[in-house]
């Protein structure tokens, strides 16, 4: 591989970690509360409303059920309107972030419904109030599948920040798409899918020393 290729693999790489960060963040950010929610709500919740739920459930149900690549296409006016661009690495990350959102608020929602019910009621006993169990109980309680949950995203984010690089977005994927495929380069298609598969099992050993270190406090 010629040294400027080697720059460019190291400068999508940079690329593809900021849009798998920056959209997980937000994903973060945005589908925790979208998960407790989801719980909350439900059948027996803590502030039962289905109605409520049944709309949450099929705002989510509805992202989810779009493959990423049509959203990425479909998100573009609304990318546009946003950061003023459909293209490059900054761009991606709204499409990113939209599709992450309600996959990690799923993720989440299964998660916080394993905490014991007994914990729940235990505190109500107490006198708690819903944003007490919500504090104090079922994100405490949740945390390992919490992050073990965000873990996930974040290598589904890898390969579909990659998927990105199809319209232009910048990356390993628009990397491996315009030298690897385009222009028949074998040895940036390899070395492509190296770092790929470096970068998500980097993110898998942290996410599962943070799991690990969570269940022993």
């Amino acid at each position: 591989m010629s040294p400027i290729l080697f720059e460019l693999l190291i400068k999508s790489l940079w690329e593809t970690v900021l849009m798998t960060l920056a959209s997980g963040a937000i994903s973060f950010v945005a589908g925790l509360p979208l998960g407790l929610a989801l719980v909350a709500t439900a059948k027996g919740g803590i502030a039962e409303n289905l109605w409520i739920n049944r709309t949450l459930g099929s705002v989510v149900n509805g992202f989810r059920s779009v493959p990423f690549i049509i959203l990425l296409v479909a998100l573009i006016p609304v990318t546009r309107l946003i950061v003023g661009t459909a293209l490059g690495t900054w761009a991606a990350i709204v499409p990113l972030a939209i599709a992450a959102t309600p996959y990690y608020a799923r993720i989440a929602e299964v998660s916080l419904r394993e905490v014991d019910r007994g914990l729940i009621d235990a505190v109500r006993a107490m006198g708690g109030n819903r944003w007490t169990i919500l504090r104090e109980v079922l994100v405490p309680e949740a945390l390992p599948g919490l992050v073990a949950g965000f873990t996930v995203t974040l290598v589904t984010l890898v390969g579909a920040s990659a998927m990105s690089g199809a319209i232009g977005a910048g990356g390993l994927g628009d990397l491996a798409i315009r030298y690897g495929y385009q222009r028949f380069e074998t040895t940036v298609m390899i070395a492509v899918v190296i770092v790929l598969i470096v970068l998500v099992s980097l993110i898998q050993w942290a996410g599962d020393r943070i799991v690990t270190a969570l269940e022993r406090r």
